[in-house]
């Protein structure tokens, strides 16, 4: 296995001297993660270093599947809409669904940011997701759930706590979120992430539906058999998205705060995503953005977000205080114990 080194100096500067120390960190970071497909990518101050399986290009890798770190795109694009005047984070998403709707009172005080932000009350997934999705769940358990049934378990649904008011992480709200964003603009999510994040940033790579290997990673199980493609059914806000390292990098980087944004309301929509709001986890210890994951490091705030599908994995982070991105992706689902996670977070955390 072969570390790749892509430096990418200002037009008047020399290559930096650590850019070797980069590659040797990314290179004993992934010694300890056991996975096909491994590629671990890192830019500092956008000047990008590789690891990759087999020592492949950069550009010749395929994308991957986000999962769960697709959240971050979905609140974006709400936050880019927000900034351009055409959803408020206030809007209620019940009343842009399904004007005069009857629906339970906690369902009617749901809001676009309690949807984003897993404070609205709903659990991870509809209750009548499971019975449907049991005899497909280790090959395509949301394929058959389709939008419009998202949607009617939205307004059926009776929240166990009062929006706003506990922190329970749940797919099936960011998916409400997006059909919410598609009913108030009318137009598809698909089409607005693809016009308001997508083409802004130069990520033509980036899909949101499955294309054939090559162009597309195959994800395995545990034991190296093949899976087939992810098909997010009526829920491709909380996980569609596919891309490539260099796209991911690119994302990340657009983060940072020095980066330029290409329209003003990305520009206001970056440094919303960026804010702390609200507090979670053991003794509330932990902050969360809009969209982020939000911890703290020797060297500054640590913003990013895991995501997993049946057979792949992926992790995105940033240091804003540094300008420092971690991209990690591998073609097979790791158990919790494995060190893929972890290890990444500590490179961004400790390591770099």
């Amino acid at each position: 296995m072969t570390a790749r080194q892509e430096a990418r100096p200002a037009a008047d500067g020399p290559p930096h001297r650590d850019d070797v120390e980069k590659a040797l960190l990314l290179a004993e970071a992934a010694r300890t993660i056991e996975a096909p497909g491994l590629v671990l990518a890192l830019s500092d101050r956008n000047r990008r270093t590789y690891w990759l399986d087999g020592g492949a290009r950069p550009e010749d890798a395929p994308r991957y599947e986000l999962g769960s770190a697709s959240k971050p795109f979905t609140g974006l694009l709400l936050a880019a809409l927000v900034a351009a005047g055409r959803v408020r984070y206030e809007d209620r998403a019940a009343e842009l669904l399904a004007p005069g709707h009857p629906v339970h009172p906690s369902v009617r005080a749901i809001t676009l940011r309690h949807l984003i932000t897993h404070t609205s009350g709903l659990p991870g997934l509809p209750a009548d997701f499971y019975p449907q999705a049991l005899p497909r769940w280790s090959t395509a358990p949301y394929s058959r759930y389709p939008a419009d049934r998202v949607v009617r378990a939205f307004l059926r649904a009776r929240p166990r706590h009062r929006p706003g008011t506990r922190w329970h992480y749940s797919n099936f709200a960011v998916s409400v979120l997006g059909h919410t964003l598609a009913a108030a603009t009318g137009t598809p999510w698909e089409t607005l992430l693809q016009r308001e994040v997508l083409d802004p940033l130069g990520l033509h790579g980036t899909r949101l539906r499955p294309g054939p290997p090559p162009g597309d990673a195959v994800g395995h199980r545990r034991d190296g058999t093949p899976l087939p493609a992810l098909d997010t059914g009526g829920f491709p806000a909380a996980g569609a998205v596919r891309a490539a390292p260099p796209d991911l990098l690119t994302f990340l980087e657009a983060h940072l705060p020095e980066a330029s944004a290409p329209t003003p309301a990305l520009a206001a929509a970056f440094a919303d995503v960026r804010r702390p709001l609200l507090r979670r986890g053991p003794g509330h210890a932990h902050t969360h953005t809009l969209t982020w994951f939000r911890h703290p490091s020797p060297r500054g705030p640590v913003c990013f977000h895991a995501g997993a599908t049946l057979g792949q994995q992926m992790f995105l982070g940033f240091r804003p205080d540094t300008g420092t991105a971690v991209a990690a992706m591998c073609a097979r689902r790791v158990h919790r114990t494995d060190p893929f996670v972890a290890t990444v977070h500590a490179l961004l955390t400790e390591r770099l």
